[in-house]
C-alpha cells in the first residue's frame, strides 16, 4: 500500500500577500544559516532564516508592485529580483546592507521571469522578455551590455515569451535558451548566433513554466491544460515530443526538477503540489495543504541530501516547506 502523503515540515507565515517566487540559498559559502528568499504580491522580498524560521530581512525595492522572480548570484549577498514595476534590481546584502546597487528597466508588461546563467567568475548572462511583444533580450551582467535580441521569424506568431531557461551546451559551452511562448511552442535559441535552432508545439495553451535537464537532454513544460509535456533534444538540436502526462486538474503555474534529477515538483491551480519521478514521470505524491493556487515551487540546494527541502508559495499567503524523498 502506498504511504499517505506527509504534512509540511513547517509553514512560514507573515508575507501578508500572495507568494509568487521562492529561491533557496543553503549551500556555501555559509551553510550554517540556510536561507529562503520569497517574493510577494505586495512588492516585498522576505529573507527567511530556516534555522529560526523567521524573517531576517524584508527588502522593499519594487514600489509595492508584485515581485515574481528572485535569484542569488554566486552567494547569499548578491541578489537579483524582478517585479511588476518593470524593473530587475541587483542587491548588495553583505554586512547587513539592504541596498539596490543597480537596476535594468525591462519595459515588459507580462509575468515572464528572467533567467540567469553564470558564464565566468563574476559574469552572468541574463535573458528577459523585451519591450517588443515576441522578443527576448540577452544582457551581460553586471555590465548590462546587450548581447543580442532574439526575434522570431516574420509571420511566426509565437506571441509573448512566457518562461525562459538559459543553459550551456556541454560541447563548446555555447549558451542556449529555451523559451516557452503564448502559442504553446517551446523554441530553442542559439544565443551566440541569435537564431532559432528548433521549435516544437507542446501545448494548445500558453506555456506557463518549463524546466530542462541538460544531462539527459530532456525537458518538461506545463500550461493551463490538464497535461504535462515532456520533450527531448536530439544531437541535431531538434526538439521532439517524448511523452505527455495527463493531470486530474488543469493549470500548472510552476515546474522544477530537483538538482539531483531524481524527482520534480509542479505547482497547481488546484491548490496542490504534485511530485513525480523524473526518469519515468511516475506520480509519487500529491501534497495537499494550501487553500488557494500554488504559484511557485523550489528545491533547496543543501549539499547534504538528507537536509533537502521543497518549498511552495501560494496565493493563500503561506509558504509550506516539506522534506520529501530526501534519500532517493
Amino acid at each position: 500500500m502506498a504511504l499517505p502523503p506527509p504534512d509540511p515540515q513547517f509553514v512560514l507565515r507573515g508575507t501578508s500577500a500572495a507568494v509568487h517566487t521562492l529561491h533557496f540559498s543553503c549551500g556555501n559559502p555559509d551553510p550554517d544559516i540556510p536561507l529562503l528568499f520569497s517574493g510577494s504580491e505586495n512588492g516585498f522580498i522576505h529573507v527567511w532564516n530556516l534555522k529560526t524560521r523567521r524573517v531576517d530581512t524584508a527588502l522593499d525595492g519594487h514600489g509595492r508592485k508584485s515581485v515574481y522572480c528572485v535569484e542569488t548570484m554566486g552567494g547569499k549577498d548578491r541578489l537579483l529580483s524582478q517585479g511588476r514595476d518593470q524593473r530587475i534590481c541587483l542587491w548588495d546584502l553583505a554586512e547587513g546592507r539592504t541596498s539596490v546597487t543597480d537596476s535594468v528597466f525591462t519595459e515588459h508588461v507580462g509575468f515572464c521571469r528572467c533567467s540567469l546563467l553564470k558564464v565566468a567568475q563574476g559574469r552572468w548572462l541574463m535573458a528577459m522578455a523585451a519591450r517588443s511583444l515576441e522578443e527576448v533580450q540577452i544582457l551581460e551582467l553586471p555590465s548590462k551590455t546587450s548581447v543580442c535580441t532574439l526575434k522570431p521569424e516574420a509571420g511566426a506568431k509565437l506571441g509573448m515569451p512566457m518562461c525562459l531557461k538559459l543553459w550551456q551546451l556541454s560541447c563548446g559551452l555555447q549558451p542556449v535558451l529555451l523559451a516557452g511562448y503564448e502559442d504553446g511552442s517551446v523554441v530553442l535559441w542559439n544565443v551566440s548566433m541569435g537564431k532559432a535552432l528548433s521549435q516544437l508545439i507542446c501545448h494548445q495553451e500558453p506555456v506557463m513554466s518549463l524546466d530542462f535537464d541538460s544531462e539527459k537532454a530532456k525537458g518538461i513544460s506545463g500550461s493551463s491544460e490538464k497535461v504535462l509535456s515532456i520533450w527531448s533534444l536530439n544531437e541535431q538540436q531538434n526538439l521532439q515530443v517524448y511523452k505527455t502526462q495527463k493531470l486530474i486538474n488543469a493549470g500548472i503555474s510552476d515546474i522544477t526538477i530537483r538538482p539531483d534529477k531524481k524527482i520534480l515538483a509542479t505547482a497547481g491551480w488546484d491548490h496542490r503540489i504534485r511530485i513525480f519521478g523524473w526518469k519515468r514521470l511516475k506520480p509519487l505524491a500529491v501534497l495537499d495543504y494550501h487553500t488557494a493556487t500554488v504559484h511557485c515551487v523550489s528545491f533547496s540546494d543543501h549539499s547534504n541530501p538528507c537536509e533537502r527541502l521543497l518549498a511552495a508559495g501560494s496565493k493563500d499567503q503561506r509558504i509550506s516547506v516539506w522534506s520529501i524523498y530526501a534519500q532517493t
